[in-house]
């Protein structure tokens, strides 16, 4: 069975505020995520599009080869990383089982152990904030590290423990001093959950969660670390 997931310079910054805290049990939770340069909206900027990916790649994996081992026993291996697709082309997408990639979707690839995300997806996503790009892969790694897990640890939620864990890996990244958290974050993240969690079609809230949940899970995660997502 196929599993299409949708939808992530440096310094240490700390945990959520009192007040983010207490804004995870009313309106959706305000969180931060981390981005290495910003860019006005309106504007779009290719090359530094380009380095976030590969910063928000780079570190998501690093902050997994770190930590795998105070947290599960045998030893991590990354995904693949395809990286951008265009699914505009059908016949260029990548394929997952028998199936290839959809236009607008983000995915880890159970088959063929790998992640992938549509590039208008994230180029579209980008123009309102480089936020968004660290979000949609710290997801999607979540899902192959789920898929490296006993099948126990895996919650039936598993969209909105992928969310959780993207909350880990980014603010556990702050810790470790590979990610900075900047200004005008929380809000791309609370504008970037509503759009993925309420909005697309290829994340209705009955397969990924509400934004409400989205937001709170990944809040979970931010303010507790990965162990939080298992509990």
């Amino acid at each position: 069975m196929l599993a299409l997931t949708g939808a992530c310079q440096f310094e240490v910054r700390p945990r959520p505020p009192a007040e983010a805290r207490a804004a995870a049990q009313a309106t959706p939770a305000a969180t931060r995520s981390p981005a290495t340069q910003q860019i006005p909206r309106g504007t779009f900027n290719e090359t530094e599009f380009q380095e976030d990916l590969q910063t928000a790649e780079t570190a998501t994996d690093d902050f997994w080869r770190r930590h795998w081992t105070e947290l599960f026993t045998g030893s991590y291996t990354a995904p693949r990383v395809v990286g951008l697709y265009d699914g505009r082309d059908p016949s260029s997408a990548p394929r997952c089982g028998k199936e290839r990639l959809t236009r607008d979707n983000a995915a880890y690839c159970p088959s063929g152990d790998y992640v992938a995300w549509d590039a208008h997806l994230m180029r579209s996503g980008y123009a309102r904030g480089d936020a968004w790009v660290y979000l949609v892969i710290a997801h999607e790694w979540g899902h192959a590290v789920q898929a490296r897990l006993q099948r126990g640890l895996v919650s039936p939620a598993a969209e909105l423990q992928a969310d959780c864990l993207a909350g880990a890996v980014l603010y556990g990244s702050a810790d470790d001093g590979t990610l900075q958290f900047e200004d005008g974050d929380e809000q791309e993240l609370v504008d970037a959950f509503k759009v993925i969690g309420d909005k697309a079609p290829w994340t209705k809230p009955g397969d990924h969660g509400s934004a409400v949940q989205r937001l709170r899970s990944f809040s979970r995660g931010g303010e507790n670390g990965v162990k939080a997502c298992f509990t």
